[in-house]
């Protein structure tokens, strides 16, 4: 399906992305080793710190899918950004502080300081599965929205959507990922929230659309039960904290105390950014049904808002599409090259490993939208909720164990517990059991500690 879009509306949208891609590549300069590339120097202050977290969670799952799953759902479809902002606060109180400490890069290492270098190997594989299913919906979104937009084949909307994302990311790294996640904040904030709020008068001044929709649960968060809702809650918490692209913008932070307030900024940003994608694909589903609901959000932006809101917005999601892709490939980046390449063929000197980290990153991206290619049918925020699912499961509670009680635990009984309750989440994903399979990887995580922790202590 192709968008009709004027000619302003793609004059504004170009310029948008143009403002946010050159501002990270402008920043780019003062990048010129591989911890400058990976975290910033570790020296950011607390709003890039946001920014990195932000530019990265808001992606196209945050934003297009909401949309999406609004207009076949309701307001429930509020629950992933709600959820993701609530485990940010989560993370400024109790896990931004200690990891920052630790003066670490990725999940792995800190894996490694606690229980031996076999469970830092088995966390570098299944964070980096984990994160890699998590590129699906921004890869989705982003390729979708651009076959739309510029009517061309998903191949050429692929090879689009990589270029972009190598300006915004290849250069800078977390420098421009910091940069690019504040300008698209303030972009998609004023844009999504005008456009938003026409909706929400419309639905609720509106007769005829009003009488379209649904009473209950279309209006409620609580609309698919209290059960789904705390369940895809615990879901993005399990998930976010035990994802190396957060973690790393954490780490990134000058010091401990600047990274709790950078998550507590996140948290600030990533909240409400979902309630205006919500209203409008609630509207979408009175007035526009028979809309692809891939396009639910891009329609609405460029059909039912002024030029000046909607092309503004539109640039705003395909940055967020973008940044989102790249923080989560320099997130997996960082990994494959620092914890599986660098010890494996003893790499040590600096500017090798940042010519790695930066081909890493680049293959990464092209993976990842060939995957998306092969399943471009499917729910977008069904591969956010199993990515989370996934990488939460053998690792939460080893981390957590290793953040707020170092020891406790046998190392044996470490590697048994990721190994078994990681092959759990893939084999329930596999038979598509009714409880998710994040519940039951860290049910069997639990189960396969307790041992642990007794032996430990005896």
């Amino acid at each position: 399906m192709q968008l009709d879009i004027s000619f302003l509306h793609m004059v504004i949208m170009l310029l948008t992305i143009a403002i946010v891609i050159f501002g990270g590549i402008y920043t780019a300069r003062a990048v010129k080793s591989a911890d400058g590339y990976s975290l910033g120097g570790r020296s950011a202050g607390f709003h890039l710190v946001a920014g990195s977290i932000a530019g990265t969670v808001i992606g196209g799952g945050s934003t297009v899918g909401t949309a999406q799953m609004a207009s076949t759902i309701g307001l429930s479809a509020w629950w992933f950004t709600l959820s993701s902002g609530i485990t940010f606060i989560i993370m400024g109180f109790l896990y931004a502080r200690p990891l920052r400490k630790t003066g670490l890069e990725t999940v792995s290492q800190c894996l490694v300081l606690n229980y031996g270098t076999t469970t830092g190997s088995i966390a570098s594989w299944v964070t980096t599965i984990g994160i890699f299913f998590s590129l699906i919906p921004s890869s989705l979104s982003g390729i979708g929205i651009i076959c739309a937009v510029f009517d061309v084949s998903i191949w050429t909307a692929a090879l689009i959507l990589i270029t972009l994302v190598v300006c915004y990311v290849y250069f800078g790294g977390m420098k421009s990922a910091g940069v690019g996640g504040i300008l698209k904040m303030l972009i998609l904030f004023t844009s999504l929230f005008l456009a938003g709020g026409a909706a929400f008068w419309a639905i609720h001044t509106d007769p005829v659309i009003r009488a379209a929709l649904p009473d209950f649960p279309w209006f409620s968060l609580l609309g698919r039960g209290a059960g789904s809702a705390a369940s895809n809650f615990l879901s993005v918490l399990v998930g976010v904290i035990c994802t190396q692209t957060y973690i790393q913008a954490l780490f990134s932070a000058k010091d401990p105390q600047t990274a709790a307030y950078g998550a507590f900024a996140a948290a600030l940003v990533a909240i409400p950014v979902g309630l205006p994608c919500s209203m409008i694909g609630m509207y979408m589903h009175a007035v526009e049904p028979n809309v692809q609901p891939l396009l639910v959000l891009p329609t609405y932006l460029l059909h039912h808002q002024p030029a000046l809101i909607g092309g503004m917005a539109m640039g705003g999601i395909i940055i967020s599409v973008i940044s989102s892709i790249g923080g989560q490939s320099l997130g997996m980046g960082t990994i494959i090259s620092k914890d599986i390449l660098a010890p494996l063929f003893d790499i040590k000197k600096d500017s090798t490993l940042l010519r790695l980290n930066r081909f890493t990153v680049v293959l990464i991206m092209i993976v990842g939208c060939v995957f998306s290619i092969i399943f471009k049918d499917t729910q977008i925020l069904f591969w956010n909720y199993l990515s989370l699912g996934l990488r939460g499961g053998g690792i939460f509670l080893p981390l957590t164990l290793a953040v707020f009680k170092p020891g406790c635990v046998s190392s044996k009984w470490v590697i048994i517990s990721m190994v078994t309750s990681t092959a759990v989440a893939i084999l329930a994903t596999i038979m598509q059991t009714s409880v998710k399979p994040m519940f039951l990887a860290v049910a069997v995580s639990l189960i396969l500690l307790l041992p642990g922790m007794l032996a430990k202590k005896g």
